[in-house]
């Protein structure tokens, strides 16, 4: 498996409220070497994100904040800037102004799109705590394309509705806390590099 470019497995955890406390949860069970690109997709517009320092100290992974076509890389924490929407492309993240400046934003909703579209990798989307439904749109085409779907359990969110709705969307494959999507995404990920090294995937 590469460490960078389109091979790369794609987690993408999107969350709004709440969401730092399903981040620090999720990560800190989530070991270094784990092999896939953790993108955190926090919906914010105005207020500028402090996750990239404040997440470094639940991970052994280095956690940065996503500027312009910069390369996708395995066993790295990506944090979406505020007031900006996400894209991948050619296996660099691609930055473009929020489409959506008024309501609630569906930043989550336009990576995700983003992902199945231009990214040949495996793909993890993960929802968690939040406000709105952010996200809960895209789900099905992650399905689509053979990646898996996973929601927050609504007890263990602090702000339930992102992912009630992405549930509701009927397009999610496991509802779990953050300690169990941890394990899950350990699982499915040596799961998937077992078929790459015995010539399944």
């Amino acid at each position: 498996m590469l460490d960078h470019g389109v091979d790369v497995p794609v987690v993408c955890v999107g969350g709004s409220a709440g969401g730092l406390d399903a981040y620090t949860r999720l990560l800190r069970n989530l070991p270094g070497d784990i092999g896939v690109a953790i993108v955190i997709v926090n919906h914010v517009r105005n207020v500028a994100t402090l996750l990239h320092e404040i997440l470094p100290k639940y991970t052994p992974m280095p956690v940065e904040l996503i500027t312009d076509q910069l390369l996708i890389r395995a066993n790295r924490v990506f944090i979406i800037p505020e007031g900006r929407d996400l894209h991948v492309l050619n296996g660099e993240f691609r930055l473009e102004p929020i489409s959506k400046p008024r309501g609630w934003p569906d930043v989550i909703t336009v990576f995700l799109r983003s992902l199945t579209q231009h990214w040949h990798g495996n793909l993890i989307a993960v929802i968690v705590s939040g406000y709105d439904g952010d996200g809960a749109e895209a789900l099905c085409g992650i399905r689509e394309v053979g990646g898996v779907t996973i929601a927050q359990r609504l007890d263990t969110a602090r702000q339930p509705d992102m992912p009630r709705s992405a549930i509701e969307s009927g397009c999610v494959d496991f509802i779990l806390s953050p300690e169990e999507i941890a394990d899950a995404i350990v699982r499915i990920t040596h799961a998937a590099h077992s078929d790459v090294m015995n010539g399944k995937g």
